[in-house]
This record gives structure tokens, sequence and C-alpha cells, in this order.
């Protein structure tokens, strides 16, 4: 018996293959249902142009055999079988397609989609058998063949004996070594899972003969064990089926099956695209923030199928990082395959669905904050912080897509409010959208430079994530209206009385440009405040680096000393006041100690550190004396 050479490049692939083309060795049963079930396609594709064909779709399955004796496991199937040429040509060239040529021949598309790529990932076999037999007997031939290979050096075909139409692939499974334990493909429960993860949805029976326990009737807590054929896998995908069909039930089921997570989902999404792209999805908004969300370890990504195989467990090329928090899959007909179903070709079809995806998130955020608020509110509670990355995030690229999702702290309706809640509020004389940064809400109602806004009746929204300012910056404006902190050298809301008169700058020049020399280093300005009412002093800031910016990037790691132009504003109308005139022109040891007293206070309100605690206590001390 002539053993046969592969051709050099096809042997180079195929220890390429065995050796690194697959991260987990578990697809090789993957591979080898997928090639059983293109089998069966081809049948049903002929019987329905040949007449004198039949297809019973209950006559048609897929069998996995595993024998622990002979350590074998054997993959069978009712499909078209191969002649003598075509394990030739299919499995003595490696990466020649025989799914593939076939589905050229064949005009007809009806949802039997053929996606196997017959004499590739039939050779993932080889990751787990140290000889592959494959036994076959076509469709309309009398004569069976037996294909059987060693690995690299070759393979033989030679006659056999077959009654059925159908294949059967013979693993020999490898022997344990000290690294690795081959003997879990050859466990019943193994095997279960893999098929399960993998080939749930295959359409047609995946069978296994499965050990069970009866109890003996009349004997307690006595068992006979037995085999009984069982089907292993769903095969209709929830994602194939009617919406009209499930109930919110199934979808939490879906969920739970498939270990989305442990909570119950906020909301889900049944996508189904019948255009120039096929495509079927079921997307969930979970209820709770995982654990690692916001760490290295998290992985994004939804689960990828082609026509119902499992290909990637985390395709993150399908969800943008700001929707990274959602979950769930997507089953494509129209995906490229390269040479093995792991490694995707990146093409125009992915990115498509992927865009599509996206506007499919954003409207259904967008309608469960218009129809459902409790439920909304819920979810931003746990992933507002990354829509708000995402604003942040590559420049601002993404903020058309998320604006209308944030939420602030409303200081007028004392919960969430939206942007656009924010605008249809705003008053007629109104010109900004008004915020303020703090550690809490209650820290921020009690800031000094609130006091003239909400004297006017002018709603501030709260900012107290880090996150928040930089997201707003990057936003700019909301329908035309730029955003504004409270701490900003200018409101933008004085009207004449409330301006600074000349006259008055004038008179209080000597004694704003002494306190500002004290200052020295510290402040870029000391100036009379119109937005205090009843506070004596507090900090603003002038330019784009506000105060509560200055403290959160103090705080990271490669802080690179941003600091913001800080502005000492003194309330003319507080008892202080007068004070630091009388110091002035009495004592310039007293007007020292005040100065260097109230911006230490102003510090305090902003939460930010003051530089000498033991020295401001002193200062304290010396008022009380």
């Amino acid at each position: 018996m002539e053993t046969k050479q592969f051709k050099a490049e096809s042997k180079r692939l195929l220890e390429m293959m065995i050796n690194s083309i697959y991260s987990q060795r578990e697809v090789f049963l993957r591979e080898l249902i997928s090639n059983s079930s293109d089998a069966i396609d081809k049948i049903y594709y002929k019987a329905l142009t040949d007449d004198s064909l039949t297809f019973d779709k209950e006559s048609y399955y897929i069998k996995v055999v595993p024998d622990k004796g002979n350590r074998t496991l054997t993959i069978k199937d009712t499909g078209i079988g191969m002649t003598k040429e075509e394990l030739e040509n299919n499995l003595g060239i490696i990466a020649k397609s025989g799914s593939l040529a076939f589905k050229k021949e064949q005009e007809i598309k009806d949802g039997h989609d053929i996606i196997g790529q017959f004499g590739v990932g039939f050779y993932a076999a080889f990751m787990v058998a140290d000889v592959v037999t494959v036994i076959s007997k076509a469709l309309g031939s009398e004569q069976a063949y037996k294909w059987e290979s060693h690995g690299a050096e070759g393979y033989t075909i030679t006659p056999c004996e077959k009654e059925a139409v159908g294949t059967d692939i013979i693993l020999k499974i490898k022997e344990n070594t000290e690294d690795e334990s081959f003997d879990e493909y050859l466990e019943e429960y193994r095997l279960k899972s893999i098929i399960k993860k993998y080939s749930d949805f295959i359409r047609y029976p995946i069978k296994m003969d499965a050990a069970i326990k009866e109890p003996i009737e009349g004997a307690e807590n006595e068992y006979k064990e037995s085999t009984e054929e069982q089907t292993i896998n769903s095969m209709v995908p929830i994602w194939r089926k009617n919406k009209s069909e499930l109930t919110d039930e199934d979808y939490e089921k879906f969920y739970q099956e498939k270990h989305y997570g442990f909570d119950k989902p906020v909301k889900h999404i049944h996508i189904h695209v019948d255009g120039t792209i096929r495509y079927n999805a079921i997307l969930y908004i979970p209820e709770n923030i995982p654990f690692d969300y916001y760490s290295k370890e998290y992985e994004k990504g939804l689960e990828l199928y082609s026509n119902g195989v499992l290909i990637m467990n985390k395709c993150g090329d399908l969800l943008p990082d700001y929707f990274s928090f959602v979950k769930g899959m997507v089953d494509s007909e129209d995906l490229s395959l390269n040479i093995s179903r792991e490694m995707l070709q990146h093409d125009r079809q992915l990115k498509l669905i992927a865009k599509n995806i996206s506007k499919k998130i954003r409207n259904e955020l967008q309608s469960l904050m218009k129809n459902e608020r409790e439920k909304y509110e819920q979810f931003y509670k746990s992933f507002g912080r990354q829509l708000k990355y995402g604003v942040y995030s590559d420049f601002g690229t993404h903020k058309e897509m998320l604006q209308d999702l944030l939420m602030f702290y409303s200081s007028k309706e004392k919960k969430l409010a939206s942007l656009d809640e924010y605008i249809s509020r705003m008053k007629d004389d109104q010109k900004y959208i008004y915020y303020a940064a703090g550690e809490s809400h209650e820290r921020i109602e009690k800031l000094p430079q609130t006091e003239l806004l909400a004297d006017k009746g002018y709603e501030i929204l709260y900012f107290t994530e880090d996150i928040d300012e930089f997201a707003i910056k990057m936003l700019m404006t909301y329908k035309d209206k730029e955003f504004k902190s409270v701490s900003s050298g200018d409101l933008g809301i004085e009207n004449e009385d409330e301006k600074v008169s000349e006259s008055e700058e004038k008179e209080h020049k000597e004694l704003f440009s002494s306190m500002k020399e004290i200052l020295s280093g510290k402040v870029t300005d000391v100036r009379i405040s119109k937005r205090l009412k009843s506070h004596p002093v507090c900090l603003t800031a002038d330019g784009e680096v506000t105060i509560e910016m200055e403290k959160v990037l103090s705080s990271m790691p490669d802080n690179q000393d941003v600091k913001a132009n800080k502005v000492l504003e003194i309330n003319s109308n507080h008892e202080v006041f007068q004070a630091l005139k009388n110091a002035l022109e009495n004592d310039k040891d007293k007007l020292n100690l005040y100065t260097n007293l109230l911006y230490n206070q102003a510090l305090l309100i902003e939460g930010l550190p003051i530089s000498d605690p033991v020295e401001f206590t002193n200062d304290i001390c010396k008022v009380m004396v």
C-alpha cells in the first residue's frame, strides 16, 4: 500500500496548523462537526434540484462516539460522503475546500449556507490525534474508501466496506504528556460541554450515547446503569426565532445560559437584518457593573457566530469601547473566514455590522431614558462613567453619538437630568449651561460660587466624578449652548448693578495690589466679587483649567503639575472686607495675617490642601488673642 506525500507547501501548512494556528485544542471538535453539518447540507442542496432524491430531515444527524478502551473518538455523519477522488482532492491538498467548490456550483440560496473549509479545519484533528482515519461512502457510489494519515508524513487511500452513505472520522487520541492531558477528549461530560459551547446551534442533531442511572425497584439507594442516546445540541438558536414567539423570560434564560452575567439585564435588543449584509443579534444591557470592569483583565466583545457556529468568544471589534459593557452575540451569514475560524478577516462586513450595532444600542438607550426612566437611571448609575469616557476619548470623536445619553444631578430637580431636559428649562435670558464640580452634592450646594446663580433661579448641574469636567470640556457646547463653571472668572450674567464699577476698582486698588503681593505665586489676581452674597471669600479660575480639574490632574500618577489660574474673590459687602481696609491703613502685619487666612479658607472650601497647616492654625490663634 503506497503512502502518498502531501505537497511540500501543504506539509508545511499542516505542521504550522498542528502547532500554532488554534489557541485551544478543543476547537478540533467544532471543526469536524461543522464539516459533518456541511456534508448533510450538500445532500439537502442536491435534493432541491434532483427529483430522484428526497430529504427527510429526521434521517440526517451527526454522532459522536468516544471509546476509552481503544482510545478513539469517532465523529459520524449521514451526509453526502466522498469518492476516492474527493478524498484525494479535499484531504490530500490542505486548504482545498470541497465545501467552497460545491457552494460555487449551486445557485440556490435559501438559508442553508455552507461555511466549512474541509481540508483546513479538518486538520485540527491532529492537535489531539496521532492517527486520523476517514471512512467515507459517497452518495450514488457502491464502493467506500478509507483515508488514513499519521500526520505530516503523508496518507493512504484504500477501498473498504461501509454500508450507509456518509463519513466516519476516527481519531486515535494521543497519550497524555507531562504538560497536557488528552484523556479529556474521551470523557462524556467534556465532549458534551465542547459541543454545547461551539456547536449548540448546528441545524442537525448531534447525538451521543450518554450514561444514565435508574433506581432499582424495591432497593433503596441502589441504581442500575445504562446508556441512552441523547441529542446534545439545541439546534434552533433563539436569535433565529420570531420576536413574537419569545418572552422576556426566554431572553433572560438565554442570558443566564450563556453566562453573560449573574444579574438580570436591564434591556435586551433583538436585531434581525436581511439586507446587503445579513445578520441576527441579541444584545443585553446589564444591570450591574462587573467587578473587573475597570481592570485590564476585563475583555469586551460579543460572541460571534457564522451560520450558528461559534467562531469567536469575544469579538472586540463589534463593540466600541464606550459600549464595552454590552453583552450578547452576533450570527452572520456573510462573514469571510480565512485559514481558521478563530482568525476572522477584518473585512467591510464586520465593520458595517459594528456600526449598525452601535447605532442600535444608542437608540435603545435613548428610548430607555425616555420611556423607562427608572431603569435608565439604574443603568446609568453603573455605566454612566463609561459613556463620559467615550465623550472624552479619541479627542471627542464620539461626542455626537453619546451626548444625548449623558445625565447629571440637577440643583433644581434634585435628581438626574439630561442635557436636553436642562436646555428645555433654561431661562430666556440665560446664555450658558452652568455646572459646579465637587466631591458630593452636599458640598457643591454649600459652595460660595453658586450663590448668585441660585439667587437668580438658574439651574446648576452638579459634577461629582473626576471625568465629568473633562468630558464637558471636550463636548464644548450642547445645542449651541456653551458650558460654564460656577467658578469661571466671568459668569456672563452680571447686569449693570452687579458689575464692579471703575470707581470701586480704583478705590480699592491699593488693597488688592497689597493682597496680590502677599499671595504672590499662589493667585494670579485678587478682586471684588459680585457672585458672593453671604460668604466672605472664594476662589475662581481664569482660563481653561478649573480648580476641580487641577485636583484631578494632581492626583494622577504621571502628574504634570498643571495648575489653574486662581483668583481670590472678596465680598465687599461682608464685615471681613472692612477689617481688611482697616488693616491696610493701620497694621500691615494684620493685613498679611488676614490675607493668608482668607486664602487658606478658600482652599479648604475647594477641598484643596493647605501648604502649611501648622502656620494656618497659628494664624487662627493670633486672631483669637
